[in-house]
Parts: structure tokens; C-alpha cells; sequence
């Protein structure tokens, strides 16, 4: 094969660039071994660029916006594709304080988001419960972030897996080895653990945090990603009465917690944030602070069912924004150092991405992305 494009990584940005490439009228290959999407099937989905914002990470909040603003038609234009849902919803977030220090804390994140002209609504512990009613009736107020959303990433996946086939492009199962490059350092594909090598014009880089690890790279052309692991605990709410009807994030005693449903009574509960390389266990300490935290906020959970807890390998980046765009080396595009946003920053990704490999301007917000910043800096990730 020697397609227009190789993207390595079967992820949610691997996908979605692989799809908006093949809509472009590319060839498009996707490379990976499982093709289980790594870190995107374990998030929680949940689309929050006002309760993830944070001060002076300006470049990222206009980014996680941008994207945010292109969810209702790329959630529709997958489902219609694909001919499955994909657990989009626009039910908001409500953010809760457990404590007398967690209502503080509260404060300082309404004054926050005033500061960056976020629209959240303050709400009284009554009007908290009214919103939800399965809250813990001691909670000290809330927020409510009314424009948010969420998305199930086991459903979207598959979906873009079945768009992304629909619209043309050949899927790989395979392990990428190593990247290959010409005499003068462009990057011309991939090498394959079957002993295969697949040609391409363009490579593009979408391997999660694994992207820094593939052999044949540059040294200047190899992003500085780093896996955070993250544990999350999926409860099942009882049938006919949930407790939690939309994303709920909560300060309980200093700890951040968040729980996200989904339309089949699943709840995602997360997620714990460790910087552990590539250690996946989960732990009996890790999900004893999820489910404590939850309990906590929501007490009638005790009788959820506990359905599995997970864990999934962020790609972190050094400045927490990520890579996106032409990379060190001729032949490279990188899509890639997503850490917390990979979900919500799939649309503008794969955008920024198909206008690159396509030679036309990317969204603006994505200049920030330059994978370029960090050129030779992979080698010390």
C-alpha cells in the first residue's frame, strides 16, 4: 500500500483526521495494533471548556472553545455516518461544594471564570438539589455551566471507526516499529511488526502518548509527550432511577471529582491523575478515592453496581497544549500531547489536521499547536 496518507494511532484524533483526510478525497491509512483507541475509549467524554478553564492557559481555552463550538454538528455528522449514536448530550455541568473549604474554593473558581468572562450561573444549596436532587443534601452551593456537554467515547469510537471506513480509508492492524525517512531526513511512512513497510506522502503522528516512543524519528522532529495515567471507576445507576441526570463535578475535602452519565444508566467516574510512565494497573487506592469522593457527593450510589475500573495513558505536553500541525521533519504532521481534552479537541484536530496534509490554513486558534516549539526537545521526554 502506498496511500496519500498514513495516520499511526486508532484513537479518536487518529480517527477523526483519518475521516476528514478520505472527505477530502485522500487515501487514507490507518496503523495500529488493536485498534482499541488507547486512552480515548477509557475518558470520561466530558466536553467542558468552562469548568476545565484555567487562569493564564488563555492559548488552551480559546482552543478547547473553538472546538467545543464545532461538537453539535460533528457529533450529528458522525451518528449519520456511521448509523450508530455516539452519547452525545447537552445536559450542562453542575459544579458542587461538599465542605465549608470546598465552598471557598467555589468562590475562587466563580471569581476565575469571571475573570476570563465564562458564563457560569452561582446556585444556592436548595437550587443545587433542585437541579439534582440526588446530591448530598449537606453541600455548601454550586455552579452551573449550562453550555456544556458530553459525549460517550465507547460509542464514538467505533462510530468514527465505521465513518472513517465509510468514507474510504483502510484500517491497519498492525504495530508501528519504526518511521521511515529518506536520505535527507523526510519522513516517507511507517514500518510494520509484520515485516511490512507502508509508503506514504504524508505521516501523520496520532499515537497518543506512544508518539514520542516510535523509533526513525528526527531527534527535532520528536514531540515530548509523556503518559498520566488516569483511573476511572464505571458504575451502573439503578434502573428506572437515576441519580445523576448530567455531568456532575464536586470539591469534596480538597478533592476534585466528577461523574458523567451515559443514556444506558452507565456513570463514568473520574479521574485520578498520576504521573506513573507507563505503569496501567489499577489500584485499590485509586479506586477507593473515586468511589469515596462519589459517595460522598451523591450517597445513594452505595448501591450502584460497580461495573469496572479502568485506566488510560494520557498524552501529556511539556506547556499542557497540544501538538498539532507540520512537524520537524518533511513528510510529518503531528496531532498529538491532547492530555485531558483529547475528546472535546477531536473536531478542530481533525480539522487543523486535513488542512495541513491538504496545503490549506488551519483553524487559527490551532497556531499556539505548533509541534515546531518543541523541535529537539522529544529527546528528553
Amino acid at each position: 500500500m502506498s496511500p496519500d496518507v498514513a495516520v499511526v494511532g486508532g484513537g479518536v484524533i487518529g480517527l477523526s483526521s483519518a475521516w476528514r483526510l478520505a472527505q477530502r478525497g485522500a487515501s487514507v491509512v490507518v496503523v495500529d495494533a488493536g485498534m482499541a483507541g488507547a486512552a480515548s475509549g477509557v475518558a470520561a467524554g466530558m466536553l467542558a471548556p468552562v469548568t476545565e478553564a484555567r487562569l493564564g492557559e488563555e492559548p488552551l481555552l480559546a482552543l478547547n472553545r473553538a472546538s467545543w463550538a464545532r461538537w453539535p454538528a460533528f457529533a450529528a455528522e458522525v451518528a449519520e455516518a456511521a448509523g450508530r449514536p455516539v452519547g452525545y448530550r447537552a445536559d450542562g455541568t453542575l459544579v458542587v461544594a461538599l465542605a465549608a473549604d470546598d465552598r471557598a474554593a467555589l468562590d475562587e473558581l466563580a471569581e476565575r471564570h469571571r475573570l476570563m468572562g465564562l458564563e457560569v450561573s452561582p446556585l444556592r444549596s436548595r437550587e443545587a438539589r433542585a437541579v439534582e436532587p440526588g446530591l448530598n443534601p449537606g453541600i455548601r452551593g454550586g455552579l452551573l455551566a449550562a453550555s456544556e456537554r458530553s459525549v460517550d467515547p465507547e460509542a464514538l469510537v467505533p462510530a468514527l471507526r465505521d465513518a472513517a471506513v465509510a468514507a474510504g480509508v483502510k484500517l491497519t492492524d498492525a504495530e508501528v516499529v519504526r518511521v521511515t525517512t529518506s536520505p535527507g531526513g523526510q519522513v516517507t511512512g511507517v514500518a510494520l511488526a509484520t515485516g511490512e513497510t507502508l509508503l506514504a506522502g504524508t505521516t501523520v503522528l496520532a499515537a497518543g502518548c506512544r508518539s514520542a516512543s516510535i523509533l526513525g524519528l528526527p531527534a527535532e522532529a520528536r514531540p515530548p509527550v509523556r503518559p498520566v495515567k488516569g483511573q476511572i471507576a464505571t458504575l451502573r445507576q439503578p434502573a428506572g432511577d437515576p441519580l445523576v441526570g448530567r455531568t456532575l463535578r464536586g470539591l469534596v475535602r480538597g478533592s476534585s471529582i466528577y461523574l458523567v452519565p451515559r443514556d444506558d444508566g452507565r456513570l463514568a467516574v473520574g479521574a485520578t491523575v498520576e504521573e506513573r510512565g507507563w505503569d496501567h494497573r489499577p489500584t485499590a487506592g485509586g479506586a477507593y478515592e473515586l468511589l469515596r469522593d462519589a459517595l460522598a457527593l451523591v450517597p445513594g450510589l452505595d448501591d450502584a453496581e460497580l461495573v469496572a475500573v479502568r485506566t488510560g495513558l494520557r498524552p501529556g505536553s511539556p506547556d499542557d497544549l497540544p501538538m498539532v500541525g507540520p512537524g520537524a521533519a518533511d513528510g510529518l504532521v503531528v496531532a498529538t500531547g491532547h492530555h485531558r481534552n483529547g475528546i472535546l479537541l477531536a473536531p478542530i484536530t481533525a480539522e487543523a489536521v486535513a488542512a495541513v496534509v491538504t496545503g490549506e490554513p488551519p483553524p487559527p486558534e490551532v497556531a499556539a499547536c505548533d509541534p515546531r516549539r518543541f523541535a529537539g526537545a522529544g529527546t528528553r521526554a
